[in-house]
């Protein structure tokens, strides 16, 4: 039996499912979760994430990396953690750079957080020694650590608020005709922004409970970590729920577990949770934040080295830093434990 026909039955018995229960339904059911079995990254699959874009991105945060290690006093060892690392092309990029700083790449005891066995057994593949834990609860706090979540917080369910003329209602997932359709259910909770009717509010419990964990970490082990991602610098009305196949928006509705689902970062939300444990970051966009650590730099002096590539770089280079592609949708943010530890790139 589908995933679609398990809910359809579940929802049928007990009721409408809120969208944050259906995401997290779709993205890690057991059987057939996206994640779990589905999951697709790359030219060829569902979407790509921006070190599949260029070897520029994650050598950008391989400079990062080596920044914060040396600002920790360049310990003789550390974790390097990375949550969600996809295919392990970022931390394969990362780990060219730290073999090129001295000291660094011995350091580092590379671990990587990552529910989804599909994933762990691609970076397997592409990373050597690496040691795999299922969460952020699972990383030892005995070593300082240095972690990188590229685009983890989107993945993360959020609930959906709507305003009506007669106050809120929560969105739902039911069923019509035999077949999942959204409605509207009565609701007593109030979104802390306000909206015109028929906006949507979206409240993610869980990105604010994993900027907690990452606070609780830094805490524990001192450190830094990184957070990137598509999302809003500000608290703001929006429907930004979407599904992805093939590269294309899909109705979140027909394949359960078979497409891509994902929302906006809550950047405000996950920063008002986060300062309550470690410094953080003011919001960078992402253009502003690989600049600052030489991205154009590093486009000229590849493409000094390889000139028969100067046009593919130049695409690759727009592609991460340009206003109407990922250059300001995706935004960064920083924190790090103690308060004195520097931000670099992050700070004014």
């Amino acid at each position: 039996m589908s995933l679609k026909q398990r809910l359809i039955e579940q929802i049928t018995l007990e009721g409408p499912m809120n969208v944050a229960d259906y995401m997290a339904r779709c993205l890690l059911d057991p059987i057939d979760g996206y994640y779990t079995r589905h999951v697709r990254i790359g030219a060829d699959g569902d979407f790509l994430t921006a070190p599949m874009v260029s070897q520029m991105f994650g050598e950008m945060i391989g400079v990062w990396v080596a920044q914060m290690w040396q600002a920790l006093g360049a310990p003789a060892e550390f974790r390097l953690v990375e949550i969600g690392g996809g295919d392990g092309t970022l931390m394969s990029d990362i780990v060219r750079v730290a073999k090129r700083v001295p000291g660094l790449f011995d350091a580092a005891r590379v671990m990587m957080v990552e529910p989804s066995p599909r994933l762990r057994a691609l970076q397997g593949q592409t990373l050597a020694g690496v040691v795999f834990v299922p969460d952020v609860n699972a990383v030892p706090t005995e070593l300082p650590v240095i972690v990188i979540a590229n685009e983890v917080l989107d993945c993360l369910p959020a609930r959906q608020f709507v305003r009506t003329e007669d106050g809120w209602a929560e969105r739902c997932v039911g069923v019509v005709d035999d077949d999942l359709a959204f409605g509207l259910t009565p609701t007593e909770y109030k979104p802390a922004i306000d909206a015109a009717p028929g906006q949507i509010v979206e409240v993610s419990a869980a990105q604010q409970h994993f900027a907690a964990q990452l606070g609780a970490l830094l805490k524990a082990a001192t450190g830094a970590a990184l957070l990137i991602d598509y999302g809003r610098d500000q608290a703001e009305a929006g429907d930004t729920l979407q599904a992805l196949y093939n590269h294309h928006n899909t109705d979140p509705l027909t394949a359960p577990g078979e497409h891509d689902l994902t929302v906006w970062a809550d950047f405000p939300a996950a920063t008002d949770v986060g300062k309550t444990f470690v410094k953080l970051s003011k919001i960078k966009t992402q253009s502003e934040f690989l600049h600052r650590l030489g991205i154009l730099s590093r486009r000229e002096a590849l493409q000094a080295a390889h000139p028969s590539h100067a046009e593919k770089l130049r695409r690759q280079y727009d592609r991460l830093t340009a206003p109407d592609q990922m250059g300001t949708l995706f935004k960064v943010i920083g924190m790090a434990w103690p308060a004195a530890l520097p931000l670099f790139a992050l700070e004014d």
